[in-house]
């Protein structure tokens, strides 16, 4: 039920008196007092009203008393606050200390049970970091429950205590010891006498702790956009790459990817390798272009040898070497080595090299012709490439609206219903 916000009418303890005393409900009325009120009134016993004059010396004592009380309430609260926020920052934590004497858990338990008057038990633990556990254990009595006694036999031999936890924190944490992995960093541990725990322990404090090593980067980062093209042609990226058969032999793929429309120009699956198949691609995809094109290429040698060097020598393509030409890497068509592979190759039978240039023929196809881009507002790589695909964006647009126009069909039948009454 929703509680109301209306604010209770009180009336004067007077009037009720006269209206229990005579028994009359319109003495009441007369005043404004709903006559259901008035009938309650008669239906309860007769409440003693303690009147008090404001110029009494008691009264004034008394309001000197709440005035003092409320002053020293607040600076009980303001020093609770300290005392908790100290608490927080110094990280203190139950858990963490070893109280071996009876008599210090005893005056504990007396004062977490005096506290549980204005407070709830769990608010209690989580203010001193007690654990629920360790409570029951010490409010039980038994003595070889508690997890810090030393006296008592361990139940979990395998656990760390808090100690060994904090060593562990320092070390993750430390400047000193920023230049070593976490697993070498437990293995030196056990060499420094420290600590003596596994190294998967190790990774799984850093996790569940989320504590973070001293290491700050001041090294300049890599670009995270790579080289874009502003038109089809412009630059080009040529590659290749292994493909394991089922045999243990190997294929190797060669292709040429345009940067600006994402369009494989060229491409071949050799049973060897051949340096010479890197210029009869560059020849293969620049036979329709006008224009000079900047290809991107790595060290490989595919890519330095004699007959690659005699295409450049022609004027029709510019070889530029990643890394060193430019400041960009040759990822593009690495990435696209691995949706090719990850997507469509190694969910097949890779049993002999006709098999894997069908599949790669057919990837290609789907690649260009029919398999939307993201990027280009899902334009095929072909539209792209031939500038046939302007009208695709908006097309999609108006498509989207009109589906969500035809998913609510509510207004309109509103609308109806209204224009029907109006007539």
């Amino acid at each position: 039920m929703k509680a109301t916000r209306r604010t209770q009418q009180r009336y004067d303890h007077r009037l009720r008196q006269l209206v229990q005393s005579t028994g009359n409900v319109d003495l009441a009325r007369q005043y404004g007092v709903p006559a259901s009120t008035a009938r309650g009134w008669l239906q309860k016993s007769a409440v003693d009203v303690v009147t008090l004059d404001v110029l009494n010396q008691e009264t004034v004592q008394l309001q000197n008393e709440v005035l003092q009380l409320r002053k020293r309430l607040t600076r009980l609260i303001t020093l609770l606050r300290l005392i908790v926020t100290a608490l927080k920052i110094s990280e203190f934590s139950m858990d963490r200390m070893r109280i071996p004497e009876g008599k210090k858990k005893q005056r504990l338990l007396n004062a977490i049970d005096k506290s549980r008057i204005h407070f709830s038990l769990r608010a209690v633990l989580r203010v001193i970091s007690l654990s629920n556990s360790r409570y029951k254990a010490w409010q039980n009595g038994d003595p070889c429950c508690l997890d810090d006694q030393t006296t008592c036999p361990r139940k979990i031999p395998q656990q760390l205590t808090p100690q060994e936890v904090s060593t562990i924190r320092d070390m993750v944490t430390s400047y000193e010891y920023r230049h070593v992995p976490t697993g070498t960093l437990a293995r030196l541990a056990q060499r420094l006498g420290k600590v003596f725990v596994s190294a998967t322990t190790w990774y799984r404090l850093v996790r569940e702790h989320k504590w973070r090593r001293g290491r700050q980067p001041v090294y300049p980062a890599k670009p995270k956009t790579g080289i874009r093209a502003t038109r089809a042609t412009e630059i080009w990226h040529v590659d290749m790459t292994l493909i394991r058969l089922l045999d243990v032999s190997r294929a190797y793929l060669h292709a040429v990817i345009d940067n600006f429309s994402r369009r494989i120009l060229a491409w071949q699956v050799r049973e060897s390798f051949h340096p010479a198949v890197t210029a009869q691609l560059l020849l293969n995809a620049s036979r329709n272009v006008d224009t000079q094109a900047n290809v991107v290429v790595d060290r490989g040698v595919e890519n330095f040898n004699k007959a690659v060097d005699q295409v450049v020598e022609t004027k029709l393509l510019k070889r530029l070497l990643a890394q060193t030409d430019i400041r960009f890497s040759n990822s593009f068509i690495e990435s696209w080595w691995r949706v090719l592979k990850h997507q469509w190759l190694y969910l097949n039978h890779l049993d002999s090299v006709t098999n894997v240039q069908k599949l790669v023929s057919f990837y290609v196809e789907q690649h260009n012709q029919y398999l939307p881009h993201s990027a280009f507002d899902a334009q095929t790589p072909d539209e792209m490439y031939f500038g046939t695909g302007a009208e695709i964006p908006k097309q999609l647009e108006e498509d989207r609206v009109a589906a969500r126009t035809a998913r609510r069909p509510f207004p309109s039948i509103r609308l109806r219903s209204i224009n029907t009454l109006a007539d």
